[in-house]
């Protein structure tokens, strides 16, 4: 792995995901396993840029209506009842990656499952002559390994942080993993700060 030809990509590690005032916490989805991970994961993008690489941040986005409420999926407005007018709405609170984590290089607004469908993400990564990613965020099962699943389908060499992402059950996320060892290499955060700091 080049590192100057590397980007991470964190998924929607979000103040609308992780933040106490963010919607989901407010809905009651207080995951150990969700806020633990950013902490957890700035080392690994810390030790990238020191080798040159990319951080890009993957962010759910609702698109706004011009009445402020969101345009949402059926599927998903089922799923996340809770989900209201401003959540993940961009340039707010809650669409905005979390403090603890750097400022992105770039910002991708997500509004599927995969992050290089309708967005920007593949003339991004061509432009810069990334050929290597490094997946970490939320969820495993969902934006996760749809977007690891596309850059798979592009011919990018890709590499999951199994700690550095997470599900709403370990079960799903340890599944989920077992399912992508055919598409994708797989590292602990730790093992990849080893393999950039060797680099």
């Amino acid at each position: 792995m080049d590192p100057e030809r590397t980007a991470i990509l964190t998924i929607d590690l979000q103040n609308d995901y992780l933040h106490p005032d963010g919607a989901y916490r407010r809905a009651g989805y207080a995951i150990d396993a969700f806020t633990a991970l950013p902490e957890r994961i700035r080392p690994v993008i810390d030790a990238l840029r020191q080798k040159g690489g990319t951080h890009i941040s993957v962010q759910f986005t609702l698109v706004p209506r011009p009445d402020g409420e969101p345009l949402i999926s059926p599927f998903l407005r089922n799923l996340r009842p809770f989900l209201a007018r401003g959540d993940f709405a961009p340039g707010s609170f809650g669409h905005a990656l979390v403090d603890a984590l750097p400022p992105a290089d770039y910002t991708i607004e997500r509004v599927t499952y995969s992050a290089f469908y309708q967005t920007r993400l593949e003339y991004l990564l061509n432009a810069l002559g990334i050929s290597h990613l490094i997946l970490a965020g939320l969820v495993t099962n969902g934006a996760v390994a749809t977007t690891l699943r596309d850059a798979h389908l592009r011919n990018f060499e890709t590499a999951l942080l199994s700690d550095g992402s997470a599900a709403f059950l370990q079960a799903v996320h340890e599944a989920t993993l077992t399912s992508l060892s055919g598409v994708t290499y797989q590292m602990t955060c730790a093992e990849a700060i080893g393999m950039l700091e060797a680099a």
